[in-house]
């Protein structure tokens, strides 16, 4: 989800006028199964776990993790907007993005998505679901505008699992202290953080990760763990954060 600078929207949250710009919005959802594979999540974890997805944007993980029982928040900037501004938005940009993965089809791995039209249908329909979770998803407390690295409003470990997907370490050009103050947010309301992927957006690994690691390290068990899923190349591992008191 990359956003972008300037102004044609405007909320007021916590005290502050937040500027966001609809037309800089690319919407790109990703499915359940997509997260259990990228984050080792289980249907047990699912179940159980109260989980916050932090930048979650029109993924359907909510919407199906919800139908099978989980207690899922998810948190983003684009929740300002409404659900037919977001479809408009979609129909918008997605001949540009497949145009775009067209171009950079050798940075990905084709082998459990086969090829450009399988993919584009994969996104379209966890974007749908995602679309007609919205409404009643927003009604229900699941989705909320929140834009990191702001603090949230929840209480110090309201959650047992956050998550971030294709956000954090991805966009180094965020820097460091944006990185570590998301971070630190993530844990003050989390028991156990997961991020994923490790690689920048041209799917190379870098300093930033390992900068975030030695930050935390001493507060808390960091891991990188391998996980079940690569379509970037390279991007086949996922960083796990968790307080002292947490079992694996």
């Amino acid at each position: 989800m990359q956003i972008g600078g300037g102004a044609d929207k405007r909320r007021r949250t916590g005290g502050k006028a937040m500027a966001f710009l609809l037309k800089n919005v690319v919407p790109w959802g990703r499915r359940l199964s997509e997260y259990q594979d990228m984050f080792g999540l289980t249907e047990a974890e699912i179940a159980s776990k109260r989980i916050v997805s932090f930048g979650d944007g029109p993924a359907s993980f909510n919407a199906e993790g919800t139908k099978m029982g989980g207690n899922i928040l998810s948190l983003d900037p684009i929740y300002q907007f409404s659900r037919q501004e977001l479809a408009d938005r979609l129909e918008e940009t997605r001949g540009i993005v497949m145009e775009q993965m067209r171009r950079n089809q050798n940075h990905y791995r084709w082998d459990k998505i086969k090829n450009l039209e399988e993919l584009e249908q994969i996104r379209l329909s966890a974007i749908r679901m995602f679309l007609a979770d919205f409404e009643p998803g927003l009604k229900a407390g699941r989705y909320r505008y929140h834009e990191l690295p702001e603090r949230t409003e929840f209480a110090e470990d309201s959650f047992d699992l956050g998550l971030s997907s294709h956000f954090l370490l991805l966009y180094t050009s965020l820097g460091f202290d944006f990185h570590i103050r998301s971070v630190e947010e993530m844990l003050r309301i989390c028991r156990e953080v997961r991020i994923f992927p490790l690689v920048n957006l041209d799917a190379e690994k870098t300093e930033l990760t390992q900068q975030v690691i030695r930050y935390f390290q001493n507060q808390y068990e960091v891991q990188i763990k391998p996980v079940g899923y690569e379509f970037q190349k390279g991007a086949d591992q996922m960083l796990v954060i968790r307080k002292h008191d947490v079992k694996e």
